[in-house]
């Protein structure tokens, strides 16, 4: 799909007036407890607390002092962020107006933004079957102007091997140097094993996976005689999706690949905001906002409203 400079301002300028001008209300006076600066300065020692991190103890003048200490940082005011983007052939699947591909782009043009009016710096990898494209992390209206120019000019590319989210990850890994705050944009369908490098990359940096949906892919309505294509590998299937059975079929397995998800999620102790295609982008924002500040509030020894806890969407690890 070909797409022109202008069309990348006119995409722009509708997010933010539609859904930047919503966020900035939600997130004034947070915007440091939901993104954490790039980096950390080391400020002092205190005794461990119940719910400190502890990864932050500090091993030495434990020893010395006989019970626990933990570290205290001063955060950097500045904040670099990457959007880890997955852009394989699956991406292209959408059952109304919008694709998965076109969710990505106007996530990562609004979150962009948010970041580069504070002054912060975002960048962005490309995955098609490989790391293919690194855009630097840079400041700026014109710099997330380029990114979603890129995103919105790349062609569609029939891949000649299964995505494998792992690689692109360990990968995108060794290009970040400084901590920072990661993005990774995907619907996970991929080979088995991006779990664990999603584990590896959050221990490193604060990382949130971006989870992109189409809700037919949970649950087939009854169309007759179809024929299904794998986007990834283009095999065809033809199905009858009037038959009742194949249709519990097709939902049980979608399940146990939701569940999978979740799971791996929860094992790499990430954050997930979940896009459906017939979502609203800002509300969609506004529900995970909630998540982060409860997640925030659990680890100061708080609880979960009720509410939330009722109708959570991803489990808090």
């Amino acid at each position: 799909m070909s797409a022109s400079p202008q069309r990348a301002e006119a995409v722009l300028r509708r997010l933010e007036w539609t859904v930047l001008r919503r966020l900035d209300g939600l997130l004034h006076g947070d915007y440091r407890t939901l993104f954490r600066g790039s980096g950390l300065d080391l400020a002092d020692l205190r005794e461990y607390q119940y719910h400190d991190d502890v990864r932050h103890i500090d091993w030495n003048v434990t020893a010395r002092m006989q019970q626990p200490y933990v570290r205290t940082f001063n955060e950097e005011r500045d904040l670099t962020a990457w959007f880890l983007l997955d852009l394989s052939p699956s991406l292209d699947f959408g059952s109304g107006e919008l694709a998965k591909r076109q969710v990505a782009a106007e996530f990562v043009a609004v979150l962009a933004r948010l970041f580069t009016r504070r002054g912060n710096r975002v960048g962005a990898m490309f995955y098609g079957d490989a790391l293919d494209t690194v855009v630097p992390a840079r400041a700026g209206r014109l710099h997330v102007l380029q990114l979603l120019h890129r995103m919105l000019a790349r062609e569609a590319r029939e891949s000649s091997r299964p995505t494998d989210l792992g690689e692109f990850i360990a990968a995108a890994g060794a290009v970040m140097k400084r901590r920072s705050l990661v993005f990774v944009v995907s619907d996970f369908v991929s080979r088995p094993g991006w779990a664990a490098a999603l584990a590896r990359l959050s221990r490193r940096h604060e990382t949130i996976a971006v989870r992109l949906f189409d809700p037919l892919e949970a649950e087939l309505p009854d169309l007759g005689l179809v024929v299904i294509q794998d986007a990834e590998s283009g095999e065809q299937l033809l199905v009858d999706t009037h038959d009742a059975g194949f249709r519990r079929r097709f939902a049980a397995a979608a399940a146990r690949r939701e569940q999978d998800v979740r799971n791996a999620f929860a094992h790499a102790q990430v954050d997930a905001l979940e896009l459906a295609t017939d979502d609203d982008l800002a509300g969609a924002i506004f529900r995970f906002a909630d998540l982060r500040r409860q997640r925030a509030r659990l680890r100061a020894g708080g609880g979960m409203p009720r509410h939330l806890e009722e109708n959570r969407e991803v489990p808090v690890a």
